[in-house]
């Protein structure tokens, strides 16, 4: 969870994630559709079922072996790195953390200690292979649990991203950052690139029953096996209701009337820039099928809540429910908190 997420963020989501799934088995036997809910608003979907993935292999190698009620856990980088998900500065935190083995890490606040301890020059991403053999060459092999833990630490709550309390920082006397008279110049950042700008347009579609449709999303990218409301990219010159009459077409080939908008949510991702323009629209003809999607049902607006849903469209159920006069549900007060991390990437 705390790959690119902050730790104040991902703490409240662990503890319900330990609640429902306290052990290897409980993850591994769990309905994906469940664990997706459970991290829903977290952001990078990718992550739990990966996450899921990983146990299930777990699982799977400690059976293969006979051995249920050993303990399953790799104690080499190796074993690690051949969990889905993992890379391997996650790797040598768990080994470090966990066993007390002799591992380095390269989390984001570490680079930012190691690029003001040496003043590098250039982006950390660009030199990786030297910021890896500087945390390896720092790492006290005696104590690694603890130093890895202190030098985490150190970045979160000392020689942070900005205004550092260099006054307290034990490697104050060794830091060029320091030395140079500007620490917060480091570490280098690469030239800022303009994110791409797209508008969706989105349906929101009821039938006669009072029902609406919704699709899964294909297990693949950012947001993989989530729940959403159909719709899609707006082409040049194309009105946003035809963009949307279309995109059921193409999608789910069903016929629907664009009706007034419900919503406009603008979204920002680590890689773009998204305004949703929702519409209210009335299923005429067709039965849903999912040309481009896992599938599609039915559903009562009162069970949004039972699926798990992208960020974005929180504040879409939540207006939903508003116009057809439903009381607040967890959609709804979902849609009331930040979800940063599913926006952009933790420092």
């Amino acid at each position: 969870m705390l790959q690119q997420t902050r730790l104040q963020v991902a703490l409240p989501y662990w503890q319900r994630w330990m609640a429902a799934l306290p052990a290897l088995e409980a993850l591994a036997a769990a309905r994906e559709h469940d664990v997706l809910l459970l991290w829903q608003g977290l952001g990078y979907y990718s992550r739990a079922r990966r996450l899921q993935q990983g146990a299930r292999q777990l699982q799977a190698l400690a059976e293969h072996n006979e051995a249920r009620t050993a303990d399953p856990w790799p104690r080499t980088l190796e074993g690690w790195l051949a969990l889905p998900g993992i890379g391997r500065s996650t790797a040598g935190s768990i080994l470090s953390s966990a066993f007390d083995l002799p591992f380095a890490i390269l989390d984001g606040n570490v680079k930012r200690v190691l690029a003001r301890l040496v003043a590098s020059p250039r982006p950390p991403a660009r030199e990786l292979k030297g910021f890896w053999q500087l945390s390896e060459s720092l790492l006290d092999p005696r104590r690694p649990r603890e130093f890895n833990q202190a030098l985490m630490d150190l970045g979160a709550t000392v020689c942070t991203p900005r205004n550092p309390s260099c006054g307290a920082c034990p490697w104050q006397r060794h830091c060029a950052a320091y030395a140079a008279g500007d620490p917060t110049a480091f570490p280098v950042k690469e030239a800022p690139r303009e994110l791409p700008y797209q508008v969706i347009g989105v349906g929101v579609v009821l039938n006669g029953a009072g029902e609406v449709l919704i699709d899964q999303r294909l297990n693949e990218g950012l947001l993989g096996g989530l729940w959403e409301f159909p719709g899609g990219k707006q082409e040049p010159g194309e009105a946003i209701e035809a963009t949307i009459a279309r995109e059921l077409r193409e999608e789910l080939a069903i016929e629907a009337g664009v009706g007034e908008q419900l919503i406009v949510v603008d979204h920002a991702y680590s890689h773009k820039r998204l305004r949703f323009m929702v519409h209210l629209c009335t299923w005429l003809s067709g039965e849903p099928r999912p040309l481009a999607a896992q599938q599609v049902r039915w559903v009562r607006p009162e069970q949004l809540g039972d699926f798990p849903f992208p960020a974005a469209n929180a504040r879409i159920i939540a207006a939903l429910h508003e116009r057809l006069g439903l009381e607040a549900s967890a959609a709804d007060a979902a849609a009331a908190l930040p979800h940063p991390e599913e926006s952009r990437p933790a420092a």
